[in-house]
């Protein structure tokens, strides 16, 4: 099967309408409301742009969607072939319709930010589900499980199933998000001869650091040798991927995230917790390794030491979340430590206007969304320099990430000087404003001409 796209609309592109010509099969992980951190996020804002310039996109979702959730979009799904047409509104999120956006969607447990313990976890939630909560008769039953073998053939089950699906679909391109698409974006750019862009939005060096799942190294690898085009998220990743993949630097296109520009009204104080007088720093974000929330609750301590009228508040889940609360007491801060689990939607919008400052610590951070959405509702950051939103933002207090006393003495700059928050607080917002999604949508756009003109050539 030769590509759809033929020399002379590649010659007319700067004349004619996106749609015209661009088809794109993509490969993601999360929707609205379906998020669980800032891949979903990117995943929504990147394809909503999109959407916006006319270039089609059908988006296939690794789990069955239930149409009760469906917002104003087109809900398909592999079993029914049949339109799902909903006007909810999922809490206050209410999306414009998407016009040219078509969702697949395909049974399977496999979920962002994914490793064997996180799957073992989700396939055992499914077991008590089904079995009354006896989770261990049956594991005695059926014997111990190796679940990074299952994990193994559930990302090439599910390849075979999107292989199958996009048999019935019409694209100009594979698109595939982070590696759990990789088999499946390498399997459909195979069979339909279309070229493959896989979009790196973390690695397993991120997750991990220095002790990746080879399994999943060895995927993310592959999926980055075989593509026509790698994406990264920033400079940073980028430079990991050349260094830690092998990839040569010609193949890599650096486009950075956008930000959704939305408001909010305020939590009333009374429901937090939170006295009037007091001054909140807010942790915002999955609640791992990745992210440094030790490193928050260490500087936390030495601000306490100095400044009491503070509260922390870390806003997220993960599988350091009880760690977390136990260190908290352990450091003799837990009554000055919030956990609100995780958020979404208007939450999220609430507690950013309730921040005084937010403080991101990761660790390795191939871009970081959460700070633009803190400057996005007026609220000054501090941030790793460790992140490839580092690069795009100037008007930001940066710190290393494993410097607990600069991270802590920059908290209380900002608290206890009212000048350098309100500049912060003024210059970051304002220098957010020109990261929209729909510039990241045109980079995206010009990444899939050249590469299908490209492609063109070389199969003539």
């Amino acid at each position: 099967m030769g590509p759809i796209v033929s020399l002379s609309k590649i010659g007319a592109y700067e004349n004619k309408p996106l749609g015209d010509y661009m088809k794109v099969f993509m490969l993601g992980w999360e929707f609205p409301p379906f998020i669980s951190g800032g891949l979903g996020t990117a995943c929504y804002g990147l394809t909503k742009a999109m959407d916006q310039l006319g270039i089609k996109v059908t988006f296939v979702l690794p789990r069955m969607v239930d149409s009760k959730y469906a917002t104003h979009v087109k809900l398909l799904t592999p079993e029914s072939q049949m339109s799902i047409e909903s006007q909810m509104s999922i809490g206050s999120l209410n999306f414009p319709e998407l016009k040219n956006v078509a969702f697949r969607t395909i049974n399977s447990p496999l979920q962002p930010y994914s490793t064997p313990d996180v799957y073992q976890r989700r396939i055992e939630e499914n077991l008590r589900q089904k079995h009354g909560g006896n989770v261990g008769a049956t594991s005695r039953c059926s014997g111990t499980i190796d679940y990074g073998s299952n994990m193994y053939v559930e990302v090439h089950r599910y390849a075979a199933a999107v292989v199958e699906l996009a048999g019935d679909e019409q694209f100009d391109i594979v698109h595939a998000h982070d590696w759990m698409t990789y088999p499946a974006g390498i399997a459909v750019a195979a069979m339909s001869e279309k070229p493959l862009i896989v979009h790196v939005h973390s690695t397993e060096f991120d997750r991990s650091g220095e002790n990746v799942n080879q399994m999943i190294y060895d995927i993310e690898r592959e999926g980055m040798e075989r593509a026509d085009k790698v994406i990264a998220v920033s400079y940073f990743t980028r430079n990991v991927i050349i260094s830690r993949y092998g990839i040569s630097g010609k193949k890599i296109k650096v486009v950075y995230n956008g930000v959704e520009h939305n408001g909010g009204n305020n939590w009333p104080l009374a429901e937090t917790g939170i006295n009037k007088d007091e001054k909140i720093v807010l942790f915002l974000g999955r609640i791992t390794m990745q992210k440094g929330p030790e490193y928050f609750l260490q500087a936390a301590k030495k601000v306490l030491d100095v400044v009491d009228n503070v509260k922390f508040v870390m806003a997220g889940s993960g599988d350091l979340m009880h760690r977390a609360v136990e260190m908290a007491a352990g450091l003799g801060i837990g009554h000055k430590v919030l956990f609100t689990g995780f958020l979404r939607g208007e939450e999220v919008r609430k507690i950013y206007k309730m921040a005084d400052l937010y403080v991101m610590p990761s660790v390795s951070e191939p871009f970081g969304i959460a700070p633009l959405e803190a400057l996005g509702n007026d609220v000054p950051v501090i941030i790793s320099k460790q992140s490839g939103v580092s690069e795009v933002l100037m008007h930001a207090l940066k710190v290393d990430f494993w410097d607990v006393n600069e991270i802590a003495n920059k908290i209380v700059a900002v608290l206890k000087y009212p000048p350098l928050e309100m500049t912060l607080r003024n210059h970051g917002s304002f220098e957010v404003r020109k990261l929209r999604w729909k510039d990241s949508a045109q980079k995206c756009a010009k990444i899939y001409e050249e590469t299908l003109l490209r492609f063109e050539k070389c199969t003539l």
